[in-house]
């Protein structure tokens, strides 16, 4: 069988990408790309900055309080003093004014290991900002390992109908020979045209979803020219064949971010009943200043007043009764806890299951990709024998298209299963805390 294995509309798509500017890439490549720009991983990141912020010994209570203040006022009034003799006293024009100014300290000394509590609280909160951008990507990169092997498997379906659309061409070719020759009738030129055509729309049609595939992909990676064709330096999708599910399962209960994110919010509770236990300690407060007053006076016997000094304390109290609030809000805690616990039992036995499911999955999509490829292999023997009967006229065109959509239903199947195959082990990698393996 001789065929001319001519792409001309994968070759126009492709001249017509290099003419707008076209990027090749890998998968690292797309990685690195996305991990950079980003639009959603970039707020995750300011996220878990702000939780960064927050994680200091002030924001926890450690530190004193030192303020400083300042203030200049004045009056000015009219007095008028009735005396009992019937006589008055007026004074007009009284202008008096104050200036005060004054540095305060305070710091909590003991407040029943709340302070403690809280800079432990702001740490775990600060590693579950950590916990949450790790997810943050670990997802994209997923969509993006999903996106880019898309995009391989689009290109390779288009790829598919070219090749159909080549045999198609051949035997409108070989028709159109007959009918020149007087050895076939116009009807079946026609039908070839009527295949040929049908097999150019459908090629049209994937054409754009390679396009728009690679749109979503520039998507994720945040490239500002989101109609830059993207040309993928792989060309096949290779499936990892190894994978063990007692191995995944271990690494999964040790590595899995959603798993540690909800062991992080069980300790968090924790700490907030003991936050709300530190009430039932006494306190102690100090405080100390420095204040400075300046008076003066326009009327009167005294002409201005100036006071300064040091001032100390310590304040001890104990809260003895407050409508028995406590007592309500550390049986709401201690519920709060038990949730917290039954969250982190339902994630876990989530996990296992969506990774048994998973893995059950991916083992069922090996098996169906050897099976694919001998039904790829048994159709292609099959069609070079049927390309070889028509041109000695012992096969009708009915025949010959059944024969050639079987082999682009083969080449189909072949292609989904791998992809699905792949999209499982994407799955695995991603429960199991391994998804940046596609990154080494």
């Amino acid at each position: 069988m001789k065929i001319k294995l001519l792409f001309p509309s994968l070759a126009a798509f492709i001249i017509s990408g290099i003419a707008q500017g076209q990027m090749v890439y890998n998968l690292k490549d797309c990685i690195n790309t996305g991990l950079e720009n980003n639009f959603s991983l970039l707020i995750t990141r300011n996220s878990e900055e702000i939780a960064k912020n927050n994680f200091t010994p002030g924001n926890a209570g450690y530190l004193p309080i030192l303020d400083l203040s300042g203030k200049h006022s004045g009056t000015l009034n009219n007095s008028t003093l009735n005396l009992t003799d019937g006589t008055q006293d007026v004074t007009s024009d009284i202008f008096s004014t104050t200036t005060s100014a004054g540095v305060n300290l305070g710091l909590t000394i003991f407040n029943g290991f709340n302070v403690q509590t809280t800079y432990k609280k702001l740490n775990e909160l600060k590693q579950i900002g950590e916990l949450n951008t790790q997810m943050a990507i670990e997802n994209l990169v997923s969509n993006i390992v999903s996106a880019y092997y898309n995009y391989i498997n689009q290109v390779q379906q288009l790829n598919n109908l070219e090749y159909a659309l080549t045999l198609s061409r051949e035997r409108l070719r070989i028709d159109e020979e007959r009918y020149l020759l007087g050895s076939s009738s116009k009807l079946n030129v026609l039908q070839s045209r009527v295949y040929f055509n049908s097999d150019s729309s459908r090629l049209a049609r994937q054409s754009e979803t390679v396009r728009a595939t690679g749109i979503q992909l520039n998507e994720l990676m945040a490239v500002k020219e989101l109609g830059q064709l993207f040309v993928s330096k792989d060309t096949s999708i290779d499936i990892i064949p190894d994978f063990l599910y007692e191995k995944l399962l271990e690494e999964t209960l040790a590595k899995n971010t959603s798993l540690a994110i909800a062991g992080a919010n069980k300790i968090i509770s924790e700490y907030d009943y003991k936050i709300i236990a530190s009430r039932s300690y006494p306190y102690l407060n100090l405080s100390s200043g420095y204040n400075y007053y300046y008076n003066t006076y326009s009327a009167g016997t005294t002409k201005n007043m100036l006071t300064n000094g040091m001032n100390y304390g310590l304040t001890m109290g104990l809260n003895i009764f407050d409508g028995m609030n406590q007592r309500r809000s550390l049986q709401n805690s201690s519920i709060e806890v038990m949730n917290k616990e039954l969250k982190y039992q339902e994630v876990e036995q989530g996990v296992k299951a969506d990774l048994l499911t998973i893995y059950s999955a991916y083992s069922n999509y090996q098996r169906l990709v050897a099976l694919e490829e001998q039904n790829l292999s048994t159709a292609t023997e099959n069609l070079s024998i049927a390309m070889e009967r028509y041109r000695l006229g012992n096969l009708s065109g009915i025949d010959l298209r059944e024969v050639q959509m079987s082999l682009l239903d083969a080449k189909e199947s072949l292609l989904s299963v791998k992809y699905l195959a792949k999209l499982a082990e994407i799955s695995l990698l991603l429960i199991s805390g391994r998804i940046m393996d596609y990154y080494q």
